[in-house]
């Protein structure tokens, strides 16, 4: 499989970063091997993704929706060191979207991209609100909340010319939604790494599809990024993913390695041995021989 600028998607992605060019955001970063090891194995799991589902448009502007946590701190620092090295033509525009919640320390995000010298965006709305306002405290507020949030970050998108928006959900993002679509939502569902928005002109990317959410933290916490922690669903307990991720958790401590296998099952799906006629024609699947077209058949 090819890249996007030509060469081999799986090839080694080079010497460590080094020198007075590197991006701002990517100097101070750890000397150690195992620190080196990480970086190297979530650069090359991010180039992965993005050449296996052809995320990249060369010369597309892609608003990276930055939260201020680990999983958006460490996309942006992928993405901008994968178009340092040259591998990825597209130009970045980081975007936080402040929400109003009560104690949001909103001086953080601006002012580490600007120390940083990342083109960015930070829009105010206030849907905190309008979620407290519309859902009772005892029920989760993330639906609601995500369906905001995602309304204005596809207007910013269309305001600022930008052909994607770009999230930093990960690998155990993507398990934990198939687990709550199988186990509540009676289908069989994720999050897909690449889609095209409601509106059709919008793509939405995961570029972190692969990569584990347990080195997206020891990524962040290496790098001293200024994490923001999410007090709005972040403090509601019983919420039905932190239960999906409790038993996750439980089947990677008993057989290490689970959550791969099953990543990997997502990517080899196989429609006959499933269940779903639209899928998959059960109703025209007979044995040759008992074609009633054949003369030969009793």
């Amino acid at each position: 499989m090819q890249d996007m600028t030509g060469t081999d998607a799986f090839e080694p992605i080079g010497n460590d970063p080094a020198g007075d060019d590197l991006p701002s955001i990517l100097r101070g970063a750890p000397d150690g091997l195992e620190f080196r090891k990480l970086r190297k194995r979530i650069i090359r799991q991010t180039r992965e993704a993005i050449d296996a589902y052809g995320m990249v448009t060369p010369g597309a502007r892609w608003l990276v929706c930055l939260s201020g946590g680990k999983d958006s701190y460490t996309l942006l620092a992928a993405l901008i060191e994968l178009q340092w090295r040259g591998l990825l033509p597209v130009e970045l525009l980081a975007c936080n979207l402040d929400q109003g919640q009560p104690g949001f320390p909103a001086t953080v995000l601006p002012e580490f991209l600007a120390s940083h010298a990342i083109p960015h965006r930070i829009e105010y709305r206030d849907t905190y609100s309008i979620i407290t306002e519309k859902v009772p405290s005892t029920k989760t507020y993330c639906a609601l909340c995500s369906r905001l949030r995602r309304g204005h970050l596809y207007r910013i998108a269309r305001e600022e010319g930008c052909e994607a928006i770009v999230l930093g959900h990960h690998r155990d993002d993507i398990l934990e939604t198939f687990m709550l679509n199988l186990f509540h939502g009676g289908r069989l569902a994720a999050m897909p790494p690449k889609l095209v928005n409601e509106d059709g002109d919008l793509m939405v990317l995961r570029p972190l599809a692969h990569v584990a959410e347990a080195d997206c933290d020891r990524f962040a916490r290496a790098m001293s990024f200024p994490i923001i922690p999410c007090d709005l669903c972040g403090s509601q307990e019983g919420l039905q993913r932190a239960q999906v991720k409790a038993l996750l958790d439980q089947w990677e401590a008993r057989t290490p390695g689970r959550r791969q296998v099953m990543f990997k099952a997502l990517t080899n799906v196989r429609p006959s041995h499933l269940a779903d006629p639209t899928l998959f024609d059960f109703a025209g699947l007979a044995p040759a021989s008992a074609d009633p077209r054949d003369p030969e058949t009793p």
